[in-house]
């Protein structure tokens, strides 16, 4: 597998970050080249270059239609919102495992 470019997006980048050491450390695992970066969601446009994949924080679907938007300057690249248990829970493995299966759609 090639190396895979994930951005997580949330509020202000911060809990988001957790969940990129927890995925990093899933893929080390697996043996999966893989980066991770966390961002808040003012900075999207800022870091999107080059991303395989964008994950949305569940807490941001309040702004669904505006997300929507903002992606779709940026066509090709898949993108969907965290699931809600994955992210309470810190759950490196399983995100990793839906971005990835974003990815390969």
């Amino acid at each position: 597998m090639t190396k895979k470019n994930i951005l997580l997006v949330c509020g202000g980048g911060a809990s988001s970050g957790f969940l990129a050491q927890s995925m990093k450390k899933s893929a080390k695992t697996q043996g999966l080249t893989v980066t991770v970066e966390a961002v808040g969601d003012s900075e999207i446009e800022d870091y999107i270059d080059e991303k395989d994949v964008v994950l949305f924080g569940p807490h941001l679907r309040y702004m669904e239609a505006e997300l929507k938007e903002t992606m779709n300057e940026f066509e090709g690249i898949p993108y969907d919102f965290i699931p809600d248990e994955y992210y309470g829970a810190i759950n490196g493995e399983a995100t990793l495992n839906f971005a990835l299966s974003l990815i390969a759609k």
